[in-house]
């Protein structure tokens, strides 16, 4: 799958013609990236995968782009581009309709320049492996505080064949400020912020501006995850598992589709592989399919499905300033995109299934 999915973002904004124009480009980022994220999950561990794959699939057009240029250019509505050259710097020609023509020019900068505007990112990946690494989490062990919820703790039995036998549903909130995401990525912000010699009067200024910014989303956030939790304990998840586990031999393709719907009931792909991991291993044992592959194609058909999640929804709007009202235009147009992508991976996994299940490990 990601080994397309650059070509199928340009096919998607500029149809095959375009994806022939930046063909070359199209399949370096892919491979570039598919084998990143393979080395990383293989050998270093879920945190940085698509961090670093992305990384990967970026230095890799930049390296290409330093000998190859594609021959033609994206042209938007209403704008016209050519190419121009202007002293030793590159430059484009821009014109609207109707308007004046600009040049603009291209600048070079240092490399000092260059790390420094990297700088965060690449804080970001050095605290999230340090927060990542064992002898972090039990030197922090002692500052987690679990919390079981009054009411609900235990209050509710789940039953086979969504688990393996009967067990009390625990209903408990892990407060882990030493070694949580967001405390990586609020260091990370902090010693960006020290890096780039930012004023303590501008970084509250951009934290203030952020968390009005993010205000909604996260409001949408904290309201679906309490819906998810509701569907989660009154059975209403599990009852869906269940239906999708009822298809048979067809069971492998709707496996994914299993996981595409937790991730949009849920937002969350850790919370769709607890949701449905052990059913989609229990179902796969007593049709007789590889239970690691069913479990995989749970998590692979949830990313398919975060692009349609609220959180995320929410999240990308109030990232790129896109008002609240055009939320739902982004939603009906990453749907059908979605529902194709996790039907692909459903036919990957059919073909897993029961063409070569020798391939699986």
């Amino acid at each position: 799958m990601s080994l397309f999915i650059p070509a199928y973002l340009v096919m998607v904004m500029g149809g095959f013609r375009a994806v022939r124009g930046v063909l070359p480009a199209v399949v370096i980022c892919g491979v570039g990236f598919a084998s990143m994220q393979f080395l990383v999950s293989s050998f270093l561990g879920p945190q940085l995968t698509d961090i670093l794959g992305s990384f990967t699939a970026m230095g890799s057009l930049v390296g290409l782009l330093m000998f190859w240029k594609p021959s033609d250019s994206f042209v938007g509505t209403g704008q016209h581009w050519a190419a121009a050259s202007a002293g030793a710097g590159l430059a484009g020609v821009h014109s609207t309709s109707g308007g004046p023509k600009h040049v603009a020019t291209i600048q070079r900068h240092p490399a000092g320049e260059i790390f420094l505007a990297w700088s965060p990112y690449i804080l970001l990946v050095v605290f999230v492996v340090l927060f990542g690494l064992d002898v972090v989490k039990q030197a922090t062990a002692g500052t987690v505080v679990t919390v079981q919820w009054p009411g609900l703790h235990n209050a509710v039995q789940r039953m086979a064949p969504v688990v393996k036998s009967t067990s009390p549903y625990a209903a408990t909130y892990t407060l882990n400020l030493a070694t949580a995401s967001g405390t990586a990525a609020m260091l990370s912000c902090i010693f960006a912020a020290l890096i780039l010699r930012v004023s303590v009067a501008q970084f509250l200024k951009c934290v203030g501006a952020t968390a009005r910014q993010l205000a909604l989303p996260t409001l949408t956030i904290c309201s679906v995850l309490g819906m998810a939790f509701l569907m989660n304990y009154s059975g209403t998840t599990a009852m869906l598992g269940l239906a999708f586990a009822a298809t048979g031999v067809m069971f492998p393709f709707f496996s994914s589709m299993l996981g595409w719907l937790g991730v949009f009931l849920t937002g969350s792909d850790t919370s769709a592989n607890a949701l449905f991991g052990n059913l989609q291993v229990v179902t796969a044992s007593n049709l007789n399919l590889n239970p690691v592959l069913m479990a995989a194609s749970n998590s692979s058909g949830g990313v398919m499905g975060k692009m349609i999640s609220l959180q995320s929804i929410a999240v990308a709007a109030a990232a790129t300033g896109m008002p609240s009202s055009d939320e739902s235009k982004l939603f009906r147009f990453t749907l059908r995109h979605s529902i194709f992508l996790a039907s692909v991976l459903g036919l990957i996994t059919l073909f897993y299934s029961y063409v070569a299940p020798h391939l699986v490990r």
